[in-house]
């Protein structure tokens, strides 16, 4: 065993590292560690190299700066109604069901061309998912990701009967290098994986920055007046210090050894962004804010090649709604905040009143 503190064995024999630097090295090393480790088709995050390449240079035009730049009025004008909607109730409301997780929704459905009458399932499933991933039960949270395929799979069944010039078409219309089309799999796995994962992560880490934001008034004239540049790095670093996406796993492709920990070939370890994130080597005191002096070594987003391809669209999604938020009004907490349970990170509601 590791005589280093920050590399443990959990319930189910894995190595679970937290050290910063291995798991930045583990997580840069495509060579080394594989990321195909789920029974379910993960596209793209969940394939190696050309295949994971491929995929990559299919879809990363959907969410690069140009196409993020085309959505931000979108996205502003959905945060803005939406805050109107919420404030002018003059009580207190959810940041992560009533603020994230509709804002998620709206925003998500902007982008892909999916229309308004799927904000109500979305929105639901999200609820839902969120207490499956509470239990840690590998049966609720297959359950509820057959729900989603479900979704996706009637949203490409009648875009095929009506097609649109909107992201899901063109998604719809990629090929692979070899000229042949995606399959239906493979576009269900792609809008699991950038709906699924932003929808449930963009509504915790609402909860997350409001909190924090609650926490620290004095911090809140100064952000809602800084440049874009500044208050995503803003965002970044609060996200850094209560990081709600927990870890990913990768398979060892051969015997190794992980800060003295032995790991066989086949072996499944896992990346505990959190832990890392929290590193003291790296960041001192971890709750420190520091934007500029954290930025380098902010793990937030992953690193290597398999870093999070919506970086990009879920940091603009946020600073959206943070510029929205803070130009509603003072932000207050409104009654305690109720923090996830293990496994599950963030927070499951924020009472928040702002005005």
């Amino acid at each position: 065993m590791s005589t280093n503190e920050r590399i443990s064995v959990d319930g189910h024999g894995r190595v679970v590292i937290g050290d910063h630097a291995e798991v930045t090295r583990i997580a840069r090393d495509a060579a080394g560690f594989s990321s195909a480790v789920s029974r379910h088709l993960q596209v793209p995050n969940g394939l190696d190299g050309a295949a994971h390449a491929e995929m990559r240079r299919l879809i990363d035009p959907f969410m690069d700066a140009d196409a993020v730049d085309a959505l931000t009025a979108d996205l502003e004008a959905i945060a803005a109604d939406l805050l109107s909607e919420l404030v002018e109730r003059s009580e207190p409301f959810g940041a992560v069901g009533d603020l994230g997780a509709r804002f998620a929704v709206r925003a998500q459905s902007a982008w892909l061309g999916w229309l308004p009458e799927w904000e109500e399932p979305l929105l639901e499933w999200v609820a839902d998912n969120r207490v499956a991933s509470r239990t840690g039960h590998s049966e609720a949270t297959a359950v509820i990701a057959e729900r989603l395929d479900a979704i996706i799979r009637e949203l490409l069944r009648r875009r095929r009967e009506t097609p649109r010039g909107d992201v899901t078409s063109a998604l719809m219309a990629l090929r692979h290098d070899d000229g042949s089309a995606l399959g239906d799999d493979e576009l269900v796995s792609i809008l699991r994986n950038v709906t699924g994962g932003d929808l449930g992560s963009l509504a915790l880490c609402a909860g997350v920055i409001v909190h924090w934001l609650a926490r620290h008034p004095e911090h809140q004239h100064h952000l809602a007046e800084a440049s874009d540049a500044d208050l995503d790095a803003a965002i970044d670093e609060i996200l850094r210090a209560d990081d709600p996406f927990v870890s990913n796993r990768r398979r060892a492709r051969v015997d190794t050894d992980i800060a003295g920990c032995p790991v066989r070939a086949g072996d499944v370890v896992v990346l505990d962004w959190r832990a890392a994130n929290r590193d003291p080597e790296v960041f001192g005191d971890p709750g420190t804010f520091d934007p500029a002096g954290h930025a380098a070594d902010n793990l937030v987003y992953g690193t290597g090649p398999h870093v999070c391809p919506g970086r990009l669209l879920a940091t603009r999604e946020l600073r959206v709604l943070v510029r929205a938020l803070l130009r509603a009004g003072r932000v207050a907490l409104a009654g305690p905040a109720v923090r996830e349970e293990a496994p599950a990170a963030g927070f499951r509601e924020v009472p928040v009143r702002v005005g």
